[in-house]
């Protein structure tokens, strides 16, 4: 399948400045994606367009991946309103932990990572705007959306802001020189930023270059931006979303939606993918589609090793597996999940109960394993016992303890 073929049926190609595919389809070409360090991690949000080009470093394209440490000291616009200013130090750190991350996604892969803070630093006022802002037509800019939106809505937005755009044009006419960068990616949000540069580029050099967007991912059941839940966004980070729960946010995909999400959001495919997607709809109930997709995503993130062991965990809490058969790093997710005790310490299931506050006292645990609320590693107990681990209790249907040696 011709890369333009795959992009379209895996649902990425939103806007371009060409039509003939041949563009991306023909000879090898550089492209970039850029990123502000605007937070310490990305979201899932951000993940689509990553793996957008993931493919075109499949098909051969040159990739230069950019962490944006100048940009991000003025801050992107919004429809919405103005960003507030980032402490030099924070934009330091996130562009540090960013570097991290993207460096993860395409581990293995050959790409060029850049920082647009060492060429936007040096620049002055007077030549830029000389050199830089005399390309840029007052009537153009003030028709993008971002700009019409926030005059809509009486917020307005500073000229530093309003300068943005300039940084971000820039940046790809500084790529274009010095990379031979042809071709910019990024989400649909950023078309009017991405404009701004393949008209700087044809204005000071005659030459055509080209820019492509994906679209931004919108839950289809809430609307929100893909991502966003109501305890906020899903992170790549692990220390900001786990593991376990970036798992669990993948295999609560509804059905609806699973399809379009391997397309997106995996690299397996075509066949594989309508494989999976005709098991799936087979017997929907057991969540086949789900499970890949969490899985594949999962192990991209966050490493093959650590996807097995949440999927042991995942096991473990809801399909019967023993506490003990997990892997030391199984066991290190578990307890970061759910409360521990200490079987040396809370000798008795009436005490690990209270310790892990399942109980409010010790008569309210004995109650409750009276009546057969209680289960050790799935067997139900009617009366306290001595503690001994690794061992799971379990209160209700989602109360977990977990029991260490």
């Amino acid at each position: 399948m011709k890369l333009s073929e795959e992009l379209l049926w895996r649902g990425f190609w939103k806007q371009a400045t060409f039509t003939d595919a041949a563009v991306i389809d023909g000879a090898s070409r550089t492209l970039y994606l850029g990123t502000d360090p605007s937070a310490d991690s990305l979201h899932v949000g951000h993940l689509a367009v990553y793996m957008m080009v993931r493919h075109f470093l499949e098909a051969g394209h040159n990739v230069v991946l950019l962490v944006g440490g100048g940009t991000a000291q003025i801050g992107d616009m919004r429809d919405t309103k103005e960003r507030e200013l980032l402490p030099l130090d924070e934009i330091a750190y996130n562009k540090q932990q960013l570097s991290q991350q993207v460096s993860a996604i395409f581990a293995g892969k050959k790409f060029t990572l850049v920082d647009n803070y060492d060429w936007l630093m040096p620049i002055t006022l007077i030549p830029f705007l000389r050199d830089i802002g005399k390309s840029f037509n007052m009537a153009e800019l003030t028709q993008r959306d971002f700009f019409k939106a926030r005059i809509a809505n009486g917020s307005g937005l500073s000229f530093a802001e309003f300068t943005y755009t300039l940084l971000q044009g820039y940046d790809y006419y500084h790529l274009h020189k010095q990379h031979n960068v042809t071709l910019q990616i990024g989400g649909s949000d950023q078309w009017g930023n991405l404009l701004s540069g393949v008209e700087l580029i044809r204005k000071k050099t005659g030459q055509t270059v080209h820019a492509m967007t994906a679209p931004l991912i919108v839950n289809k059941s809430t609307g929100r931006k893909f991502g966003k839940s109501e305890g906020g966004a899903v992170w790549l980070d692990p220390a900001k979303t786990s593991p376990y729960r970036f798992y669990q946010f993948w295999l609560g995909t509804e059905d609806d939606s699973v399809e379009d999400y391997l397309k997106i959001f995996t690299m397996l495919p075509k066949e594989e993918i309508v494989a999976v997607v005709q098991q799936h709809e087979s017997n929907p109930g057991k969540r086949y589609g789900q499970r890949v997709l969490a899985r594949e995503v999962t192990s991209l993130v966050h490493g093959a090793e650590r996807c097995k062991a949440v999927e042991d965990v995942t096991e473990v809490l809801f399909g019967g597996r023993m506490v003990a058969d997990l892997s030391e790093v199984a066991l290190t997710a578990l307890a970061a999940e759910v409360p521990t005790v200490s079987a040396a310490e809370h000798k008795t299931l009436v005490a690990g109960l209270v310790a892990a506050a399942a109980a409010k006292s010790n008569g309210e645990a004995r109650r409750l394993i009276a009546g057969g609320a209680v289960r050790i590693d799935g067997q139900k107990v009617q009366e306290d016992r001595q503690l001994s681990g690794p061992a799971l209790i379990k209160k209700g249907k989602n109360v977990f303890i977990l029991v260490t040696v």
